[in-house]
């Protein structure tokens, strides 16, 4: 049966309507309207998700662990509506939400058995040493413990894995965080559905309805309302570099300043090293295209550029990939907004001085098809809006003269998400230049693949140094992603019936 949205806000356990509506702009089929968010509705989630972390702040973590696991099990109830309107409002195809629901659930799962384990409270004991000299110690225990309510932004180009019930999410309330959601308007009838469940969840588990709200729509004012809002301790937030960076600013601006966790995007460049170019090169640029291209290159993970030694084998990468890209029909882009920003970062792109396009497709509407462009490291290095992501399916292959002026570009590349190296065991030496600048670069470095593809688990790290985020000791993908809405309190000398319960 087809789910019809109800279109309100939900604030603590309650459906509420705004005085005014908005309608959706699916990719296809009938729009929905959906209420507008306010700053006064704002305030009324913050002041409740206060509320209820007095009591979900200290609750325990097999209860918190339960309400997790019960989400993902309301999500899963609702899997079949979800990628229904899901389709019509974003155009993936249902196999991709399919995978992104299983991807959504199995991270609240996971978080659930994370802190189950409790290894990530990182508690910590010294006894009394009351005839130390010259003078006593005292007992000084540590753990780690929620800082309270969060505001997350939803991200517009996953609709379930980043966006209501998302990463930030679940690590926000695995934590022992309320959290507050803005929903992203590209999805707002997905997002309605992932908050129903949340609430439904939180309902069954017997917890004070405050620990989730979700706020649809609004302008600016929505937003800038929730990340300066006092009872906020700190916000998630994936999205574009501009309305990334205004947000942070605020927090910063703050009375009280709060650590704003932002992933603002990324070009992830893969560095192509010459012995696996040209042992490999022809499959690494049949990868690279199929990557490039993977969901209308809207993945923040999407490898944007690639860098190798300018000859012979880089005219034959170049025209592989072209030959790659040719056959991608064109795909639908999230939003007719991101498809305007794509075709303006192509034109940019091909009007700088000194970009050879090799590709050049037609895309309109909301339609993108892939372009390829090419420039030398010396342009390149010249002009770093080059660097700038542009976000959907164009890739921009770097010539370099030789390693050291690999070198010089990696050393010149601001933060990233990711940035690869395809080797082979002869471009060892050059591998072992080329690393420590990326490890500085990025935050992840992976060899022999594509970035496009982000694992759920203990050792993933998915942020980088600024833009590619705005705390490069953070994550927002895997268990460590949880110690963003955590701070360190040490007990000294405290009697055992006043400690924490973990």
């Amino acid at each position: 049966m087809t789910h019809t949205p109800h279109g309100k806000h939900l604030i603590a356990g309650e459906q509420v309507a705004g005085a005014a509506r908005f309608p959706s702009s699916p990719a296809h089929g009938h729009p929905h309207e959906f209420s507008v968010g306010t700053p006064d509705l704002v305030a009324r989630a913050c002041e409740a998700a206060e509320a209820a972390f007095w009591s979900y702040g200290y609750s325990s973590r097999n209860d918190r662990a339960r309400f997790l696991d019960t989400i993902a099990d309301e999500i899963d109830a609702r899997g079949d509506a979800i990628t229904e309107i899901g389709a019509q409002e974003t155009g993936l195809p249902d196999a991709r939400l399919v995978g992104e629901r299983g991807r959504t659930t199995g991270q609240l799962r996971l978080f659930a058995e994370h802190i189950r384990k409790g290894d990530y409270l990182d508690s910590r004991h010294d006894p009394a040493l009351p005839d130390r000299q010259p003078l006593p110690r005292p007992e000084l225990r540590m753990m780690q413990r929620p800082i309270g309510p969060v505001a997350v932004f939803g991200a517009s180009n996953f609709p379930l894995a980043f966006s209501v019930g998302g990463g930030d999410t679940a690590a926000a309330l695995a934590a022992g965080c309320p959290v507050v959601v803005k929903g992203h308007s590209a999805h707002p009838g997905t997002g309605e559905l992932v908050g129903d469940a949340i609430t439904a969840a939180a309902k069954a588990c017997g917890l004070h309805p405050g620990v989730f709200s979700l706020i649809q729509g609004g302008k600016r004012d929505v937003g800038e309302a929730l990340v300066t809002h006092p009872l906020i301790r700190a916000v998630g937030f994936t999205g574009s570099l501009t309305g990334g960076r205004a947000l942070f600013d605020l927090c910063a601006a703050r009375p009280e300043p709060i650590p704003f966790f932002g992933e603002l995007g990324s070009v992830n460049p893969m560095f192509i090293l010459p012995q696996a170019l040209d042992a490999r090169g022809g499959d690494i640029a049949k990868g690279w295209a199929a990557s490039l291209t993977m969901g209308a290159g809207q993945f923040c993970t999407n490898p944007g550029i690639a860098v190798l030694l300018d000859g012979p084998q880089a005219d034959q990468f170049a025209a592989t990939a072209t030959e790659a890209l040719q056959g991608v029909a064109p795909q639908t882009m999230l939003t007719d907004g991101m498809a305007g920003a794509y075709r303006a970062g192509r034109d940019r792109v091909a009007a700088t001085a000194g970009v050879q396009t090799l590709l050049k497709t037609s895309c309109d509407l909301r339609n993108a098809t892939p372009y390829l462009f090419e420039t030398t490291a010396e342009f390149w290095l010249a002009n770093h809006a080059l660097g700038e992501e542009v976000f959907g399916p164009l890739g921009l292959i770097i010539r370099a003269r030789n390693a050291d002026q690999m070198l010089e570009f990696a050393h010149a590349l601001r933060g990233q998400l990711t940035c690869t190296l395809h080797l082979d065991a002869e471009d060892t030496e050059l591998g072992q230049r080329l690393l420590p600048v990326l490890e500085r670069k990025a935050g992840r470095v992976l060899a022999n693949g594509f970035p496009t593809g982000v694992e759920v688990a203990d050792s993933m790290v998915h942020g980088g140094p600024y833009p590619a985020s705005t705390n490069f000791g953070a994550t927002s993908v895997g268990t460590l992603s949880i110690r963003r809405f955590l701070r360190p309190v040490c007990y000294q000398n405290l009697p055992d019936a006043l400690l924490p319960v973990a």
